[in-house]
């Protein structure tokens, strides 16, 4: 009788390993997250997009968000819910490892292409393509130890570009457009079949939770928003 343990059982076991802590307190479930965990920054629905000089825009790329840590205790990849999806992605965690610095914390979207270059979810959903899964980087919180969350948008942006400059393909800068009429760059992502824009206003800091600093637009046709009315996606994969 062999007591090797099965693939159902080795599976649960990993995503029991993967989970943030929890303990009772007073009776309550009471979830810890990871050490070293950040909220993120979310972005708050808008009617229109935002225009003039104050504002920039980025494509919404249909994924999942992460955000890459690298500090004394390794590389994680931590999802908005805290998850330790690590082991998940080894392009990331590579690239990561190749950056020529101390420590870092830079927040993205994991994704998986087709061959048009365009992220599609269910590669991710139903682990399809996780050892080719890439990051698009849009921010960078911390850099060999200095925290960058009060820094404007524009310099953690900027100083972020000059990091991955020399990076691998495992994490990719997520670039702006820099014009003047949001709608006009929102027409334009609609067109490619893209998710969506996330306009991000210049010289605003970092803040952890729902801001109205950045603003998104999701492309009605995109299959993100279709899932959306089909599935209850309250979990916070997004």
């Amino acid at each position: 009788m062999s007591l090797k343990p099965g693939r159902e059982f080795t599976q649960s076991r990993d995503r029991l390993a993967s989970a943030p802590s929890v303990h009772y307190d007073a009776g309550m479930l009471v979830r810890t997250p990871p050490s070293g965990f950040i909220e993120p920054c979310l972005p708050s629905t808008a009617e229109r997009p935002p225009s003039g000089p104050d504002w920039v825009h980025e494509i919404k790329h249909d994924g999942f968000r992460l955000m890459a840590r690298r500090d004394p205790v390794g590389i994680r990849l931590l999802t908005r819910n805290g998850h330790d999806w690590t082991p998940r992605y080894p392009l990331i965690v590579q690239a990561v490892n190749t950056l020529k610095v101390r420590s870092c914390l830079i927040d993205g979207e994991a994704v998986a292409c087709n061959e048009r270059g365009l992220a599609v979810f269910d590669r991710l959903r139903y682990r399809r393509a996780d050892g080719s899964v890439f990051l698009y980087a849009f921010d960078l919180l911390e850099l060999n130890g200095k925290d960058l969350k009060r820094e404007p948008f524009e310099v953690r942006k900027a100083t972020l570009a000059s990091l991955l400059r020399s990076c691998s393909s495992g994490v990719r800068l997520n670039e702006h457009l820099e014009h003047h009429d949001g709608a006009v760059v929102f027409r334009h992502a609609c067109a490619l079949g893209c998710e969506g824009i996330v306009s991000k206003r210049l010289g605003s800091r970092y803040r952890s939770g729902r801001t109205r600093d950045w603003l998104k637009f999701k492309n009605p046709a995109a299959p993100a928003v279709k899932r959306e009315t089909e599935e209850d996606w309250s979990g916070g994969w997004r």
